[in-house]
């Protein structure tokens, strides 16, 4: 893709109050796959405090934004993550009752937020925050662009990822420009920040999900073979994850924005659908429905 590209932008809009009735979902909800359902239940318990971690961190440059565009966008971005915050919270209290150590997973994510905000600088954790950023829009693009890939989720816990996604796209350049344009973030330490948030996500989520599969029951040879079974569908040489290889590069180009590319062909279906509806779980399937 030529650097200097660009595509339409979105406007961020807050949405509140969905219900995704989680509480319905079965254990192993991603098709019965045990080794599945506990990544991205991994991914999930990562969220409500790392989307206050990135709240914090754009706030450190709150003061310094001149631009009344950069100015609102950062006041929707803080309102969309408090919400996809607490939408997680509730996924999470569902893995605490399914006998999960919810707590002890949270209370060492908390440190170590706590850790990089006190003692590492604002221009750092402003550089993170947009290299998780620029993470999740395009694990949003590859989870939601192609029909198979949710296929064998359930249809709730379906729409509140999707959801997400939409909303991740939506604020996709937010930390982004606070950081190139208020905090002046150096190329070096933008491209370390994505290479050492890509190791800390991958890191955690499957220790997460191994340390989730012991407590369902599965003792270590089992969840070896979970994992080579499973794995593959995320960095296999056409796994879901090593298809976003390319836009994940683009990060390392000097001249890379957010806008360069484009947001998933169905978000209109979705947009559109949640305005008639107001319900996220009926948007959800009809822009399921629609993808390739």
């Amino acid at each position: 893709m030529n650097a200097h590209v660009k595509y339409a932008s979105v406007t961020p809009v807050v949405r509140t109050q969905l219900n995704f009735k989680l509480e319905e979902i079965p254990r192993f909800w991603f098709g019965g796959d045990p080794f599945l359902t506990r990544m991205f239940d991994a991914l999930s318990l990562t969220f409500p405090d790392g989307e206050r971690y990135f709240i914090e961190s754009v706030r450190l440059f709150r003061d310094k934004i001149e631009d009344p565009d950069l100015q609102q966008r950062v006041a929707d971005f803080i309102r969309q993550e408090a919400q996809h915050g607490m939408a997680h919270d509730k996924m999470n209290q569902l893995m605490k009752q399914q006998g999960m150590p919810v707590d002890a997973f949270i209370q060492r994510l908390n440190k170590i937020f706590k850790f990089e905000l006190s003692k590492r600088s604002a221009e750092y954790n402003i550089a993170m925050t947009a290299a998780a950023e620029h993470l999740t829009a395009l694990m949003a693009e590859t989870f939601c662009s192609r029909k198979e890939v949710l296929q064998a989720a359930h249809p709730y816990v379906r729409a509140l990822f999707i959801w997400h996604a939409i909303e991740e796209m939506e604020h996709r350049d937010v930390a982004f420009d606070v950081m190139k344009n208020v905090a002046k973030v150096d190329e070096n330490l933008k491209k370390f920040t994505l290479v050492w948030t890509s190791a800390l996500m991958t890191g955690f989520t499957l220790y997460r999900a191994n340390v989730m599969l012991k407590h369902d029951g599965f003792n270590l040879t089992e969840r070896l073979k979970l994992n080579v079974k499973g794995l593959p569908w995320f960095f296999g040489r056409k796994g879901t994850l090593t298809r976003m290889s390319k836009q994940y590069r683009d990060w390392f180009k000097s001249d890379f924005h957010p806008s360069q590319h484009p947001v998933v062909d169905n978000y209109n279906i979705w947009l559109k659908t949640f305005e008639d509806t107001q319900d996220p779980i009926q948007a959800a399937e009809v822009f399921w429905q629609a993808a390739k």
